[in-house]
């Protein structure tokens, strides 16, 4: 599994022109499942995003959790974070997970943060989405299986 989260002042996912998710301070987390994955660590993730103290204190330290600041999530499956770029140009998807797996943590990872965050929004599995953000740092971390 690997997690990109960026710090974001306010983002949104839209399909077709249409807005699907929307959130103000929070993370996006850009999400990708791998052939190895399962429910415990679509768990261990969500713990470790809910924990992550990576916006700033009343004295400009990193020091607060998404919770300490009221802030949301929005979460959007993005299988690419699993491109091979090894052999030659064309990226492989080989360690992916297949779709219909990948889909299936990626909804068991939607209905387990709606019970840890207040706000959890999120994009539509295999959709042509349109990501907008605004990076509040820029900060942005990678989560990935060396820190599951």
């Amino acid at each position: 599994m690997r997690v990109v989260i960026q710090r974001a002042s306010e983002a949104s996912v839209s399909i077709d022109g249409n807005t699907v998710g929307r959130i103000g301070r929070g993370y996006v987390c850009l999400v990708g499942f791998g052939a190895g994955d399962d429910e415990a660590k679509v768990e261990r993730a969500v713990e470790k995003i809910r924990k992550l103290r990576i916006f700033q204190d009343d004295n400009g330290k990193t020091n607060l959790s998404i919770g300490e600041v009221g802030g949301g999530l929005l979460v959007v499956s993005q299988f690419t974070l699993y491109a091979d770029c090894s052999k030659g140009t064309r990226p492989s998807f080989i360690y992916a997970a297949p779709p219909d797996k990948a889909e299936r943590l990626y909804e068991y990872m939607l209905a387990y943060a709606a019970g840890k965050f207040d706000t959890v929004e999120r994009g539509e599995f295999g959709a042509d989405m349109k990501v907008s953000l605004i990076n509040d740092g820029p900060f942005t971390v990678v989560l990935d299986d060396t820190c599951l």
